[in-house]
C-alpha cells in the first residue's frame, strides 16, 4: 500500500535523493513556456481532440463521481514509435485544457522516471512510493486540476512476466507494484490528478498498468501529407532568418521530398533540412543557397540508408 510521510514502509537510504530531484518541471498553466508545443505536432488533429476531450472528461466526471462509479484512474497512455511527438503532445495538452477550464489554470508536473529506478535492493519501490504517493499529492493538494507527465514510463512499469533475470526481478516487481498501487490510491483520494504516460515500447509495459489506462492512443508515423506539412512548417520557420529557405516551402517539388521520406518519424523529417544544409560547404556558409534538388537528394539518400538498416535488422 501507499504510506504517508509519517508511516514510511522502508527505512531511509543513505544519502537519499530528494523527491524534488525527480520533478523536472512544475508549472502553472497556461504559460509562455508551453506556447507552440501543441501546434508543432502536425497531422494528428483527431488524436489531439481525443486527448483534450479525455482530460476534460476526467476532470469533470472525477470531480462529480466517486471512483467506484466512474472507474476512471485518470491515466492516459500515449504510445508509438520514437519521434512521433508523444512527449510534446503530453506537454502541450495541459496548455490547451487550461484555456478551456472555468478556473483558467492547471498545474503541470513532469517526472523523470529514470532517476527513480535504483540498482540498490528495495530502493526503486521506496522512491516510486515517495514520489507518487507523497510528493505528487502534496503538489496537487490545493485541488486544482493537475497533469503529471511520466515520459518513457516503461522504465518504471516493466512487464513482470518478462522481467530480465540479469536484473533483480523481485525489485522490478516491487517497483511496478508501487506504481499500480499509487494509481489506485490517487484514483480514489486525489481525483484532480491526471497522469499522462508515454511509451515507445508498449510490449514492455506491465499489462496491469495498461489495463488502468482510461485512454490508450497510438501516435503513428506521419503520412506523406503530414510529412509535407512538417517540411513546409520547418522551411517557413527557417525562412525567418534565411528568406530563400522560406520560399522553398511553396515549391511544388517539395511533395516529392515528402514522398521520399515516407516511413520517417516527425523528428527525422524536421532534421532533413539541416542535413541537406550540412551536405555542402556552400550551404553551410550561406543557407540561402539551398535548393529543392538538395533536399530531394538528401531525402533519397536518407531513405536508402533506412531501407538498408531495415533489411539488416530483418
Amino acid at each position: 500500500m501507499c504510506y504517508g510521510r509519517a508511516h514510511s514502509a522502508y527505512p531511509k537510504a543513505k544519502d537519499p535523493m530528494s523527491s524534488e530531484d525527480w520533478i523536472v518541471n512544475d508549472l502553472t498553466l497556461p504559460t509562455s513556456e508551453m506556447e507552440g508545443e501543441w501546434e508543432s505536432i502536425i497531422g494528428v488533429d483527431k488524436l489531439k481532440e481525443q486527448i483534450v476531450n479525455q482530460v476534460l472528461l476526467a476532470i469533470r466526471l472525477r470531480a462529480d463521481l466517486p471512483f467506484k462509479v466512474s472507474a476512471l484512474h485518470g491515466l492516459i497512455l500515449l504510445h508509438g514509435p520514437p519521434g512521433t511527438g508523444k512527449t510534446t503532445l503530453a506537454r502541450g495538452v495541459g496548455q490547451q485544457v487550461a484555456t478551456l477550464l472555468a478556473g483558467g489554470t492547471l498545474r503541470y508536473v513532469e517526472v523523470d522516471p529514470h532517476g527513480l529506478m535504483s540498482a540498490e535492493h528495495g530502493q526503486s519501490q521506496q522512491q516510486v512510493t515517495e514520489l507518487l504517493c507523497e510528493q505528487i499529492p502534496l503538489l496537487a493538494e490545493g485541488g486544482a486540476p493537475t497533469i503529471v507527465l511520466i515520459d518513457e514510463v516503461e522504465s518504471m512499469v516493466v512487464a513482470r512476466s518478462a522481467a530480465s533475470l540479469t536484473a533483480n526481478p523481485a525489485d522490478v516487481h516491487r517497483a511496478t507494484d508501487a506504481v499500480l498501487m499509487a494509481l489506485d490510491r490517487n484514483a480514489r483520494e486525489h481525483p484532480n490528478i491526471i497522469t499522462i504516460a508515454t511509451s515507445n515500447f508498449t510490449e514492455a509495459l506491465d499489462e496491469a498498468f495498461r489495463s488502468r489506462a482510461d485512454l490508450a492512443l497510438e501516435i503513428p508515423l506521419p503520412d506523406v501529407a503530414a510529412i509535407l506539412a512538417i517540411l513546409e512548417r520547418t522551411l517557413a520557420d527557417f525562412g525567418v532568418a534565411y528568406p530563400k529557405l522560406g520560399r522553398l516551402a511553396k515549391e511544388p517539388q517539395l511533395r516529392a521530398v515528402a514522398t521520399a521520406l515516407k516511413g520517417f518519424d516527425g523528428r527525422r523529417v524536421r532534421k532533413l533540412v539541416t542535413q541537406a544544409l550540412a551536405a555542402e560547404r556552400g550551404t553551410v556558409i550561406d543557407p540561402n543557397r539551398l535548393k529543392i534538388a538538395d533536399l530531394l537528394k538528401t531525402a533519397k539518400r536518407a531513405s536508402e540508408i533506412q531501407k538498408a538498416e531495415l533489411r539488416e535488422a530483418a
